[in-house]
């Protein structure tokens, strides 16, 4: 039986209930994250996807993206590797793989790491955001935590507040060197209405009073430039700058859907966090604990070397005046920079897809793809749909903003649309030629939204109000070798300057 003052240095036995909860959280992330891959990779990245992943591996090398897929890629094995990461992450909630000896919980952890590390690194577009190299990076962290009967390693702890302390630092520092309107206090005036993907309080959160705007921005300043200091310091100092991050990331998830970005942030955060506060609510007692192996102690301390040493990049990134967010400075995405809306878009555009089956269409022939969780219908009340992510609805987001976002798989979703391939299909909300032929002909159009107000959604219902922009993308049509002819993306340019289809 371990008593509290055996390797002192080491272990941290009053941390044994914040690793049981911080483990199974990252868990249930997991799990969110391998049922994206079970639902969404296929059309998106698979032999007939929007962005194939045999393409991909054949223009590139095993150094620039290691890989399982490197030594047979399927459909059928990109839905498996998703199918046995959901369980061995469900095994994780269940607290399973923790009841095991040691090798047996860090054996499980490597091997949901591993299979995620494969689809990020033949995600291309789709899997650029920076809570993918953030789950990852806890994922790894997560393999030398040790199982239940051992204390955890406060090494592993410390390790996790620097996780974190990058995560919220690094948006601070981002938001302090980027756009004015986070100096200036006015960010969050536009920020709930022009975010990727509102959620069903965000229409409420946009219509706080201002004062109450100003006060959420230096809250966040507050959280991200000073409490993250305080997760070095002695206790209680640091379970209360830990407490200070996990609301404010918890504010975010009540007032958007960011995928699961908070929710890893507060996993980190958990590290900080002693087993004494729990206590404040609920009583409970420890486990009868084991010294760790000699062999484990010296992979901890290897593994704390290896993050000292790749350390290195991100602090001088953070320092530089020229930082960047959500940068890997490797293949394995180990010790990331991360960081987050640097600036805020003033104003919302969307992109409208439309379809129709007439030969010589009119205006009221045109009929509206609605998608899952993006704008599109007015009337619609935004979803909650974090911590799920739903990649192609923010990924038409981005589009909004550039068309360079777009260009690689735009064309392509519109001739899966044009095809009624069953696979997009299901990745959209409603399609309004699900039950029919296929269009003979898809647009894609430009609008400007904006929230009601009080008064227009008392007296209509809506969410939002829009207006036209302009063409987003001519019409386009199948071609005699079936495939949708490639067009202008930019909507800057006049529509008789743009190619349309055959």
């Amino acid at each position: 039986m371990l008593s509290r003052t055996a390797m002192p240095w080491f272990s941290a036995p009053d941390y044994w209930l914040a690793r049981e909860i911080l483990e199974r959280l990252l868990g249930a992330i997991y799990l969110f994250a391998f049922a994206t891959v079970i639902h969404q990779f296929r059309p998106l990245l698979g032999e007939n996807g929007l962005l194939p992943v045999p393409e991909f591996l054949r223009s590139t090398r095993f150094r620039d993206a290691p890989t399982l897929f490197r030594l047979h890629y399927s459909d059928r094995l990109a839905v498996a590797f998703g199918w046995l990461g959901g369980i061995l992450a469900a095994a994780v909630v269940l607290g399973l793989p923790q009841l095991a000896p040691t090798p047996v919980t860090m054996l499980t952890w490597v091997v949901l790491w591993v299979l995620y590390l494969s689809v990020v690194n033949v995600g291309q577009r789709w899997y650029s955001f920076g809570w993918e190299s953030l789950l990852l990076e806890a994922g790894f962290l997560a393999i030398f935590l040790g199982d239940d009967r051992t204390p955890p390693p406060f090494l592993i702890l410390i390790l996790f507040r620097w996780l974190a302390f990058r995560v919220e630092f690094g948006a601070g520092l981002i938001k302090l060197r980027g756009d004015p309107c986070w100096r200036d206090l006015t960010c969050l005036d536009y920020h709930h209405e022009t975010q990727p993907m509102p959620n069903p309080l965000s229409w409420y959160f946009h219509h706080l009073p201002r004062p109450l705007h100003r006060v959420e921005v230096l809250g966040n300043f507050f959280a991200q430039l000073v409490a993250p200091f305080g997760l070095f310091l002695p206790q209680p100092i640091a379970g209360l700058s830990a407490l200070v991050m996990i609301g404010t990331q918890g504010y975010l998830v009540v007032s958007g859907n960011y995928a699961w970005l908070n929710w890893i942030t507060i996993v980190a955060a958990l590290a900080g966090i002693p087993d004494d506060f729990y206590r404040v609510f609920v009583g409970f007692s420890l486990p009868l604990l084991t010294d760790p192996a000699p062999w484990f102690v010296g992979v901890v301390l290897l593994l704390t070397a290896l993050v000292v040493v790749l350390s290195w990049w991100p602090v001088a990134n953070m320092i530089s005046p020229g930082q960047v967010m959500n940068q890997s400075f490797n293949q394995l995405h180990l010790v990331n920079t991360y960081g987050a809306f640097g600036s805020v878009t003033r104003v919302r555009y969307e992109v409208i897809v439309e379809g129709t089956a007439e030969e010589l269409p009119r205006p009221g022939d045109w009929r509206e793809y609605e998608f899952i969780g993006k704008p599109g219908d007015p009337a619609r009340r935004p979803p909650q749909i974090a911590p799920y992510h739903l990649r192609l609805d923010w990924l038409m987001w981005f589009a909004a903003l550039s068309p360079a976002y777009a260009r690689e798989w735009f064309m392509p979703l519109l001739q899966k649309l044009l095809e009624g391939d069953p696979a997009i299909r299901a990745l959209i909300r409603r399609d309004p030629f699900a039950t029919g032929e296929p269009p003979r002909y898809i647009r894609a159009l430009y609008y400007r939204y904006r929230y009601t107000t009080w008064q227009e959604r008392r007296a209509t219902g809506h969410w939002w109000y829009r207006e036209p922009v302009g063409d987003y993308l001519p019409t386009v049509t199948l071609a005699p070798r079936g495939e949708a002819r490639e067009a202008e993306l930019d909507p800057d340019l006049p529509a008789s300057t743009r190619r349309g289809a055959d």
